[in-house]
Parts: structure tokens; C-alpha cells; sequence
């Protein structure tokens, strides 16, 4: 049953994994032989058996019974970008008026819920309901507990009735078993014949604010859009940098610690926690775990943030700008490859051999984010994030690898054929004919400003949006990477003297892809310049950035490694295409409707008093200068908004009623967008005028500095 935890008393190691059915439970409830049986199928060993199935259905319903659960559900990703569930009871009755509590095989390999009215893109029509979900024995199965009761969640791959993806979930399935596929040949072809699997693991650093919620719901704009489309900047912000990192205060604490424990119920890592750059913003961070069960358990981390912020009377806030004039939030995530028996890829190590392979992988990367960087941005294109990127807080739009000194000096040296003595750390570096040189163990520093940062032995990608899913970043950077491993692994397998063939397959690669590394200030209009003449693409606007994914070279990539097909990737580009358009036509209704029904009767309603009090000073002949020009101002702004009101109308029923995708994207970016500026800067500018005891909304002072 459920039962609140004291944080006081209650030990981390009696909470930690409480929740969760995983492996170290299955080890435990299972037969041994069943156990060994879930361990080759998560492995992709074996294919699940419904005699294995109906085994682990059986303890796993058991031990979801014995917590006081009475439903289960089949936990999947839609491509919403959230989550979504279907509630089924345990009970199957007898005939005689009782029930028992069953959980077949079956019912946990695969369920049907409506799919009707989840976004396919054209995958099928409305009227085709049938979809399926099937477990991922990937990623532990984990119970949801709160006042209302326990429900068993199961997490899911979500298909159609013709099997396509309709869903995060499988074509990141299917995007790791391809890495997993070349970069097997490439460590076969440098010898290692003892690793049986690859598998890219991820550590998101999950940025968010904190807003209290009475003023929460006195901003139907946060409300409905997650983001503020009016708002005043106060004469504080972020500027005294005192916020970063400081002393956290008692209430978020509150939060922090009931959200860790809710995470560590779940076997959800929760590691790192600090004030951000922003007032009122925070990150979490995890120990970096598979990357699906990572994917799994950063969704969690939201949808346990914004609950657990409800019952401290706060609302959490994972729009990546909510807020003009300060810091937004993004989602670090840090990315990395390992093998089954322990090997990480970007480990630079301590012999030739581990050296050799660092510089190949690495390599591997820069090629692949150079060639893909269109598809990498594309994985980040969404309204929020079009706010944050390319502003003082975030990556811009152009995409780059950042090195530091060192890394780059090696890799520079290879593609020029040149030796090196120094190395930042103070070792020697000697590039031989036939051999690669030993490394220092800290090879990079670390660059706030890069899209794409190596950080010793993982790389960041920054670019990410905080309220995102992380599956289609990494999907994506996952089949770029195995396409070049593909490559290398084809010339590898080819070769007589593998040293020589890799020195010279690093050097080739870098040779011709090193424009991407840059490892100054990615915040700079110099960057920018610079970035135009290395010809690396600047796509700002999220409409332009999906196009990538019609290209045939896209699609091609795609099929060709078995993860999406023309239709599915096309599909996916119309909802992203649509789920923008919407986002943008919500956030300016949203904008009118304020506009007239809030804000311009009460500025003009202030305004008109404001005139009657300066004529009424001045028939007593006293100084009425101060009022009159107030008031004279804000019908001047009260006039300017009203118009630029009906302009943004106008431009939005062209918006609506314009058809083709494209198109109609491209509207709400330049034109919807523009006049939503417009509009704001005479709110903007009134709210400075007018009184607080008659401005109808909570201004930013008390969103940003009240907690």
C-alpha cells in the first residue's frame, strides 16, 4: 500500500529500487533458470518465450499484488513526446461472484490499446484503432504509488497494426542494435574478440524552474502554453550571477529530497542537484545508465517533478523559455559507448591498444557529426527550444565538437603527419609511422558554449530542449555514428597491417571533418562568421531545421540500418511539422486573448483614471504634468496594442487557414512569431506604467524571486 516516507528516518538503501522489478528482484523471485533466460533476451542472445513470459508475468504480478497494486498498465511513448498508459485490473472473475488476481504471460508481452488519436503522420487513417504495445525487457517494469493507489507500469514498444513505429521507443530499440552491429566489427577488426555487445549508455542533466503555484494559476498563459508571452523584466535578473550554485533555500530542499526518494523508490539514480544560473531554476542529474532504461527513467524524472512540486504548493516549469530576459533549460545529455564486459570507448586508457581504439571511436564521432549535423539539429527542433538556442545561455543552432587544446593538438598532428612533444597535462606524445601515441588522462576541458563537448570520456550534447524527449536526439546520433563505424569497419576488415590502417583512417577522416571541432566561445557573433566560412550549416528556425528529414540521403540512412522506414520517417517529419504549428497558434490565441480581454481594459480603465485626475488637479490649478503624461502614454500604448492585436488575428487565421505543412510552419514562424513581439512589447511597456494594485497578473518579480 501506498504509505508516505519519512526522509527523516528512512535509510537511502531501504528505499533505493523498492519500486522497481529489476534485475536484482528478478534474480532474486525467479527460478534461476528463468532469470538466465531474461538476461540473453535483454542481451538480444534470445528471442522471449511465452513459457519464460508467463514465469516472470506470474512473480512480477505477485510481487506488484503484495505493494497494493490492483491495475497494470502498459507504460509507452507516444509520439506526443510525453507518456501515455492504459489501466487494466488484475481481477478476472470466477462465476461463482468472487474474482482472482491474474497477470498472464501474454498480457504482459502485449497489449492494444486505442491508437486512434495518437499522431502517426499519415501511418493510417483515423478510423484504424488498432495499436499495440509489447514489453522492453530492456528497461525494468516499476510501480506508481500515490493517494489514489499502486498501479504496476510495464514499459512498452507501441506499433501499428502493420508494425510501423509509432513511438520513441522502437526506433531507438532498433537505432542501438545497429550500433551495437558496427561497432562490434570495428573492435573485431582491432583484435577484441571478447566483447559480445555494445550499447551506448546516457546521463541527462535535467534543467527546470520552480514557480510558486498561487502564482501559477494567476498566469493562464504559463497555464496553457508552459511559458510566459508577456512579461516585464525586473530590474533584478540574473546578472549578479548569485544564484548559481548557491545555498539552497529550505523549501526547494523539501522538494529535492522528496523527489530524490521518489526517484530512488523507482531505482532512478538521482545524484546531483544545484541551483542554476537562472532565479527560481535547479537541475538533477543521474548516474548514467543504458540508454533506454535512461529514456525511461528522464520522463519519469519529469512526471515526478511536476508532481511532487504540487504537494509543496509549487509548480514545476520544463518549457525551455519560460521566462524573456533570463537563462532557459536545457537537458545535458551526456553520451557515451561501452561493451558488455566494461569497456568505454572514450576511455583514452593506458596502452597502444586502448589508445588506438579512443582516437578510432572518437574519430568516428567528429566524421558523423560533421556529415549529420542537419540531422542532429533536426533532433532538437521544436518552439521551445527555438527560443533558447543561439541566446546567451544556451548552444546556437551550429552544430560543432568541442576538443580543447590537446585533444585537438593529437588529432591535429595525425591528419598533418606531424610529431608533438607537449600535452597540456605535460606528458610526451610521439606519433610514430606504424603507432598511435599514449594520452593524457584529462585530454579535454570543459566549454559551456559547445552544442557538442567532449568531457573526458563521454561527449555532452547540449542542445537538447529540457522539456524533450531524449530518445530522438539519441536515435539519431546513434545511426550516424553507426554509419561511420560501418565505413571504418569496411575498410578494417580489408587491410594487411592494422596500425598503419588505422593512423591512416584517422587521419583521412579527420582530415576532411575537423571543421566541425571548435573549441572557442560558441556564443559569439565571430562564431558565427567563421562557422559561414567552414561552411557548417546555421539553421535557426525549427521548420527549416526538419527538412532534413525528407532527404533521400536521410531516409536512405535510416532504412538502410533497419531503424525507420520512408513512411515512418516521413510521418514523423508532419507531426513535428504540425505539433509546431500548433504549439505556436495556442501561445498566440493565448496572446489575443489576454491582450483583449486583461490587459487592454485594464491599462485603459487606469489610464482614463489617471486623465480624470490630472483634470481635476488642474482645475484647482495645481502641477497635473506627471499624470497627464501617463496618461497620455498609455493610450498611446492601449492604441498600439489594439492594433497590433487585430494584426496578429489577421496573421493568424492566414496561418490556420493555410494547408500545405510547410508552409503554414513557416507562417507561424515568421509571421505569428513577429506579431506575438509586437503585441508583447506594448504589454511589456504598459506594465511598467501602470499600477501593480491594477495590473490583473503576477509580475515576474514574484514568479522569478518568490518561493
Amino acid at each position: 500500500m501506498f504509505t508516505e516516507v519519512d526522509f527523516t528516518k528512512t535509510p537511502v538503501s531501504e528505499v533505493y529500487g523498492s519500486n522497481s522489478f529489476s534485475n536484482a528482484l528478478m534474480r532474486e523471485r525467479l527460478p534461476k533458470n528463468i532469470y538466465k533466460e531474461i538476461v540473453a533476451v535483454q542481451t538480444g542472445e534470445k528471442e522471449l518465450t511465452i513459457e519464460v513470459a508467463e514465469v516472470v508475468a506470474a512473480s512480477m504480478r505477485d510481487w506488484a499484488i503484495s505493494r497494493g497494486a490492483s491495475h497494470y498498465t502498459h507504460w509507452f511513448q507516444p509520439l506526443t513526446g510525453i507518456t501515455a498508459e492504459k489501466h487494466d485490473s488484475f481481477i478476472a472473475p470466477t462465476g461463482d461472484g468472487r474474482v482472482i488476481m491474474e497477470f498472464s504471460g501474454k498480457e504482459l508481452i502485449k497489449g492494444e490499446p486505442d491508437a486512434s488519436s495518437f499522431p502517426s503522420g499519415g501511418l493510417r487513417a483515423t478510423f484504424e484503432a488498432r495499436g499495440y504495445t509489447a514489453w522492453d525487457v530492456t528497461s525494468p517494469a516499476f510501480l506508481k504509488q500515490d493517494k489514489t493507489g499502486t498501479t504496476l507500469c510495464i514499459p512498452t514498444a507501441f506499433i501499428s497494426y502493420y508494425g510501423h513505429a509509432l513511438d520513441k521507443k522502437v526506433p531507438l530499440l532498433r537505432s542501438m542494435d545497429a550500433l551495437n552491429k558496427q561497432a562490434l566489427r570495428v573492435l573485431r577488426a582491432l583484435g577484441n574478440t571478447t566483447s559480445k555487445r555494445v550499447f551506448t549508455t546516457v546521463g541527462p542533466e535535467q534543467e527546470y524552474f520552480l514557480v510558486d503555484k498561487t502564482y501559477f494559476d494567476k498566469r493562464p498563459d504559463m497555464l496553457l502554453t508552459g511559458r510566459t508571452v508577456f512579461g516585464n523584466v525586473p530590474a533584478k535578473g540574473q546578472e549578479m550571477e548569485d544564484h548559481y550554485f548557491g545555498a539552497i533555500r529550505e523549501r526547494v530542499a523539501e522538494f529535492m529530497r522528496e523527489l530524490n526518494y521518489e526517484l530512488w523508490k523507482l531505482g532512478i539514480a538521482a545524484k546531483t542537484q544545484h541551483n542554476e544560473v537562472a532565479p527560481n531554476q535547479f537541475e538533477i542529474a543521474p548516474v548514467y545508465s543504458s540508454t533506454t532504461s535512461a529514456v525511461d527513467a528522464n520522463q519519469l524524472v519529469m512526471e515526478m517533478m511536476r508532481s511532487v512540486a504540487r504537494r509543496h504548493g509549487m509548480e514545476a516549469l520544463l518549457h525551455e523559455k519560460p521566462y524573456a530576459g533570463v537563462n532557459g533549460s536545457g537537458k545535458h545529455n551526456n553520451w557515451s559507448m561501452g561493451t558488455d564486459d566494461g569497456i568505454n570507448l572514450f576511455d583514452p586508457g593506458e596502452n597502444p591498444q586502448s589508445n588506438a581504439r579512443f582516437l578510432l571511436f572518437t574519430a568516428a564521432v567528429v566524421e558523423a557529426v560533421d556529415r549529420y549535423a542537419l540531422l542532429l539539429r533536426s533532433s532538437v527542433a521544436t518552439s521551445g527550444n527555438e527560443h533558447r538556442l543561439g541566446a546567451n545561455e544556451a548552444p546556437p543552432a551550429i552544430v560543432s565538437i568541442f576538443f580543447g587544446a590537446p585533444l585537438t593538438e593529437i588529432f591535429d598532428n595525425i591528419a598533418d603527419g606531424k610529431n608533438s612533444n607537449h600535452t597540456e597535462s605535460g606528458g610526451s606524445i610521439k606519433l610514430g609511422v606504424t603507432s598511435l601515441p599514449s594520452l593524457p588522462k584529462d585530454v579535454s576541458d570543459r566549454n559551456r558554449t559547445s552544442p557538442f563537448a567532449f568531457t573526458g570520456n563521454k561527449f555532452e550534447f547540449r542542445m537538447v530542449g529540457s522539456a524533450q524527449s531524449i530518445a530522438t536526439p539519441n536515435t539519431y546520433l546513434n545511426v550516424a555514428v553507426a554509419q561511420v563505424l560501418g565505413e571504418f569497419a569496411d575498410r578494417l576488415e580489408k587491410v594487411a597491417n592494422i596500425n598503419e590502417a588505422i593512423q591512416e583512417l584517422i587521419k583521412i577522416s579527420y582530415s576532411k571533418h575537423r571543421r566541425v571541432v571548435f573549441n572557442g566561445n560558441g556564443y559569439s557573433d565571430e562564431w558565427v562568421r567563421e562557422a559561414e566560412r567552414r561552411g557548417l550549416p546555421n539553421v535557426i528556425s525549427t521548420p527549416d531545421a526538419l527538412q532534413v528529414l525528407l532527404s533521400g540521403e536521410t531516409i536512405s540512412l535510416f532504412e538502410n540500418h533497419n531503424v525507420l522506414s520512408k513512411d515512418e520517417m516521413e510521418s514523423r517529419y508532419h507531426i513535428y511539422l504540425e505539433k509546431y504549428s500548433k504549439q505556436v497558434n495556442i501561445e498566440a490565441g493565448m496572446m489575443i486573448d489576454i491582450a483583449r480581454r486583461d490587459i487592454f481594459p485594464a491599462a485603459s480603465k487606469y489610464g482614463a483614471e489617471l486623465a480624470r485626475d490630472a483634470e481635476a488637479m488642474a482645475a484647482i490649478h495645481v502641477v497635473s504634468a506627471p499624470q497627464e503624461k501617463s496618461a497620455k502614454r498609455i493610450a498611446e500604448l492601449c492604441s498600439e496594442l489594439y492594433e497590433e492585436t487585430s494584426k496578429l488575428e489577421t496573421a493568424l487565421t492566414t496561418a490556420q487557414d493555410t494547408e500545405e505543412p510547410f508552409a503554414q510552419a513557416k507562417l507561424y514562424n515568421e509571421k505569428i512569431r513577429a506579431g506575438m513581439e509586437a503585441v508583447r512589447a506594448r504589454i511589456d511597456a504598459l506594465e511598467k506604467i501602470v499600477s501593480r494594485e491594477v495590473w490583473p497578473f503576477p509580475g515576474y518579480e514574484d514568479l522569478l524571486f518568490r518561493l
